[in-house]
This record gives structure tokens, sequence and C-alpha cells, in this order.
């Protein structure tokens, strides 16, 4: 693996800037991110390609800012729904080791990223599953995900197996899509301008979606 860059060092000062309280550990994984996505994505589309020199802004950080509107507790079972090639799930792994995060997407490739870039910072607590979320069997405490489908369509995947909430990351006007929420759920809306004043994330939101 090659040495991080500059760009790692002051992604992980933007992260701890934001109040993230890394330990050595955590610093030095969060650092090596980086590195790893950036091989990646010379092999496989990981991200978008324009994106990757704002890997810890847009994805990394990102991810994290879910952690604002919860804390989740030592051996709780936590859900990514349609990982990609990691996020928010790997981030959120690093910061809550204690945790278990299964991160799921039906694409196979993005599942090999996720199952090796888990290895290489030493996750036990982060596991790569190649399937459709309605296939899982497993019962989860909570779910996370990233714009990948609508609120409704989270729910009806998630409603045989998901114990919790939901934190949806989500942008732009969501108005409809809380409108098409089933009723017996509360949907709360939470601006991740609030956070932090990077203009990358005046229009993004934390929507959290939980049983009345």
């Amino acid at each position: 693996m090659e040495l991080p860059q500059s760009i790692d060092r002051d992604g992980v000062k933007l992260i701890e800037q934001h109040g993230f309280d890394l330990s050595p550990r955590q610093a030095e994984q969060m650092l090596n991110l980086g590195v790893l996505y950036r091989d990646w994505n010379a092999k496989i589309n990981v991200v978008s390609r324009k994106d990757i020199d704002q890997l810890y802004v847009r994805h990394v950080l990102h991810s994290l800012l879910i952690s604002r509107y919860v804390t989740f507790e030592s051996g709780q079972q936590v859900l990514d729904i349609g990982c990609g090639g990691g996020f928010p799930g790997i981030p959120l792994a690093i910061l809550f080791p204690d945790v278990q995060f299964d991160l799921v997407d039906s694409r196979g490739k993005k599942i090999l990223v996720v199952n090796e870039v888990a290895a290489a910072l030493g996750l036990e607590n982060a596991n790569g599953i190649h399937a459709r979320v309605e296939e899982l069997k497993t019962e989860y405490d909570a779910a996370i995900t990233r714009a990948v489908a609508p609120i409704s369509t989270l729910l009806s995947w998630t409603r045989k197996n998901l114990k919790g909430p939901i934190y949806a990351l989500k942008g732009g006007d969501l108005k409809d899509e809380i409108i098409a929420a089933p009723n017996h759920f509360t949907i709360d809306l939470y601006p991740l301008s609030e956070e932090t004043d990077l203009p990358f994330f005046e229009t993004k939101y934390v929507m959290l979606a939980s049983k009345q």
C-alpha cells in the first residue's frame, strides 16, 4: 500500500476539526482510507472519479455526521443498505469499533471492495454481504443508508428484520418523499448545514424514520 498523501492528512485533520475525537488507531485507519480508495478506484469505479480528491468531505465526513443524531450502543447490529463501496458503513465502523456493521449491496464488485478495505484496515466489525436487502434473515437494531432509494422503499425492504430506526443521508427537496412515507412512521429531517459550514452540505440532510 502506498504512503498517505497530504490530502489524506488534511482529511483526518478535517474530521478532528469537526469534533470527532479519534484514538491513534482510529486516526491511522482514517488516514489509510484515502490510500485504499484511490487504489481501488483505479481498478473499479468505487466513487465518482471527480470525487476521489474530495473523499474526506463528500464521503468520509458525510458518513460520520450521521453520528450527530445517534449513538450506537456496544453490541448492536447495524445494517448499511446499498452500501456501494462502503459508505456510510466503513467510516462509522471505524468510529464505533464495538458495533457490528453489515454492509449489503447487490453488486458483487462493490462488496469485494468493502471486504478488502475492511481487511486492510483491520476492521473486524465491518462485514460486506453480497445480497439484496429483502433476502436478509438477520434482525438489526438500526439501519443506515445513503442516496439509495426513497424512504418508503427502504422501509418496505426492511420491514421484516429491522427493530429500530433508519438513518438516511439525503439531499435536495425531500417534501414529496416525506409525504409518501407510511403513516405509522415518524419522519424527522436534520440539516447537516447546522453541523458544518462546508458548501457541500448546504442541501444535505439526515432523514430519521422511526416507528410511532
